[in-house]
């Protein structure tokens, strides 16, 4: 029904305004957590962002089958967090970047074919410099392509720059 696209640099607020716009539809919601704690600071990360989210939240934590994950989901509102960890799992598995977008694709015709409320978190990687190398790039420019397409399925888009909300969309 609504997919909402909230992007954003690291630290910028976007995931913190994600949250307020979920918990405002006053709908029961699902999290959807994409992150691998691979080594202890991302442990530690996963654990504060476990910790912050609301109690009654339903918490789906998937790496990898995240369209399976969008379609299985119960509650009127999902909050995806968040498509560039998603990438980069992708990736680090061995995707092809033809595969990323199909799946991309994908995701976006399962928000907007839910009912309720979906929300996509993502960070904008495309201010930096060129990364320098190879993998950086690629990485830099799959993400962009995914957030293009889930951007232009959304009904609504927001950058998140300081903690301050701009709509897009």
């Amino acid at each position: 029904m609504a997919l909402i696209f909230v992007t954003g640099g690291a630290r910028s607020g976007k995931s913190s305004y994600a949250e307020r716009l979920a918990a405002g539809t006053g709908q029961a919601v699902t999290y959807l957590a994409t992150a691998q704690a691979f080594d202890d600071e991302m442990r530690e990360r996963i654990g504060r962002h476990r910790a912050d989210r609301p109690a009654d939240w339903h918490t789906v934590e998937e790496p990898l089958n995240v369209v399976q994950a969008v379609q299985d989901a119960q509650t009127p509102t999902l909050l995806l967090d968040c498509l560039s960890v998603w990438v980069g799992n992708l990736m680090h598995f061995e995707f092809a970047d033809e595969q990323i977008l199909a799946q991309a694709d994908a995701l976006a015709q399962a928000a907007r074919s839910r009912p309720g409320t979906t929300i996509f978190v993502t960070n904008e990687v495309g201010f930096g410099i060129v990364p320098d190398n190879a993998l950086a790039r690629r990485y830099r420019d799959v993400l962009g392509w995914v957030n293009q397409r889930c951007a232009a399925a959304s009904a609504e888009a927001y950058l998140v720059v300081s903690g301050l909300p701009l709509r897009l969309k």
